[in-house]
């Protein structure tokens, strides 16, 4: 029997793929967040190994480390995605939009606990991952620490005030996934 393909510019191949991802997000939330995460931050690193080759005229691709890439993958589907759930579903419950003054509260602890200890725990996590020592971490930490979460908070304040107060709070993670897409292939390029 042949098989027809579906041309991707079909309207309804992109409706069927949102359904699905919709019917997947409410059957398995935790887990398609966290799969969605694992590529889409593993997307941010193959990104910012593109924007280096490209600034350096080299081949795009040629020579790409695959490290980088499944590195950050197990960060989005180990890390990223289940804590971003929790997070947010949390701020639900303590910060609920009733609560008097619940934007500003909201934004404040995101920006002023969560991200801090959000891009610690990158550091860490990215550090065991490339079987780097406790003192390279710690001298990571002291050398590029501040200017990434001087950064976080600039290109990411305007992002999450629109996701956390704005956007449904199961559709956060993938918002804030979007915007990482980006955030990581800066991290990745600052880690160089």
């Amino acid at each position: 029997m042949p098989v027809q393909s579906i041309p991707v510019r079909d309207p309804a191949f992109y409706q069927r793929l949102l359904q699905q991802y919709l019917l997947l997000l409410k059957k398995y939330p935790i887990l398609t967040k966290s799969v969605t995460s694992g590529i889409l931050s593993a997307l941010g690193n193959l990104l910012s190994q593109g924007l280096q080759r490209r600034g350096k005229g080299s081949n795009l691709g040629k020579g790409l480390e695959w490290g980088g890439p499944a590195r950050f993958a197990v960060y989005g589907l180990c890390v990223t995605g289940p804590v971003s759930h929790y997070f947010y579903q949390c701020l639900e419950l303590f910060v609920p939009s009733s609560a008097s003054h619940c934007i500003l509260k909201r934004l404040l602890l995101d920006r002023l606990v969560f991200s801090p200890a959000f891009l610690l725990v990158f550091f860490l996590a990215m550090n065991f991952l490339e079987g780097k020592s406790w003192a390279a971490f710690q001298k990571r930490v002291k050398t590029e620490y501040w200017s990434a979460l001087k950064m976080n908070w600039k290109v990411w304040t305007p992002f999450q005030f629109i996701n956390i107060n704005y956007v449904p709070v199961q559709f956060r993670v993938l918002f804030a996934n979007l915007v990482a897409l980006f955030w990581y292939a800066y991290l990745a390029s600052v880690r160089k």
